[in-house]
């Protein structure tokens, strides 16, 4: 009897845990998105993107929660798949701008990055003790991680930017940041199809 309620107890912090990332994320997809689209910048924009797969792993990781392996694996595989998508999106847009031509505007980029580093490192800080866990929270740590290294090389960009008086570190920062989310969809993808071989093994 008390397992089982420890267990309960602990499926209940999961769940909270990752209602509160979700809605920070969400949150700076939203800003992101918007400062990106004022400061013409790839890097905002490709970070924000990255921001709103993130609230879409959270948001599937949430159903999983407390569900068989089987559908845990799912639901990652899910997660893997739309962040590949997500990423590929990215580096079409990278590929428009230096066509087409832009001019990011750096004190913004500056700004916001500052503050969407600051809610990842929320963020995980919130998620390390599950690192090795379940493999739909260890996805958003995962996750949580690569954005605070986004945060960081759009604020280096953007100082590039500034330096050099030219856009090309934006577009570098973008496709880098795409790069990074697609590399990490492929290695949750490769764990979402493990984890499902596994359940049909144990079942």
């Amino acid at each position: 009897m008390s397992n089982c309620c420890a267990g309960e107890a602990k499926t209940a912090a999961e769940r909270k845990l990752l209602c509160i990332v979700l809605i920070l994320n969400f949150i700076m997809f939203v800003v992101e998105f918007i400062a990106g689209w004022l400061a013409n910048s790839s890097g905002l924009l490709a970070d924000s993107l990255d921001m709103l797969a993130d609230a879409a792993v959270y948001s599937l990781s949430l159903y999983a929660v407390g569900r068989s392996l089987y559908y845990k694996g799912r639901a990652a595989l899910l997660n893997g798949y739309l962040q590949l998508s997500l990423g590929l999106l990215v580096l079409f847009d990278v590929a428009r701008r230096i066509y087409q031509g832009s001019e990011p505007q750096t004190d913004l980029m500056v700004s916001i990055s500052l503050l969407a580093l600051t809610v990842n490192m929320i963020c995980f800080a919130m998620l390390y003790q599950f690192r090795k866990g379940d493999i739909n929270l260890k996805a958003s740590w995962i996750c949580s991680r690569n954005d605070m290294l986004a945060n960081i090389g759009v604020m280096i960009s953007a100082v590039l930017v500034s330096k050099l008086n030219a856009a090309w570190p934006d577009w570098a920062i973008g496709a880098f940041i795409a790069l990074v989310v697609i590399h990490s969809s492929k290695a949750i993808i490769s764990e979402a199809r493990i984890s499902m071989q596994e359940s049909k093994i144990t079942e």
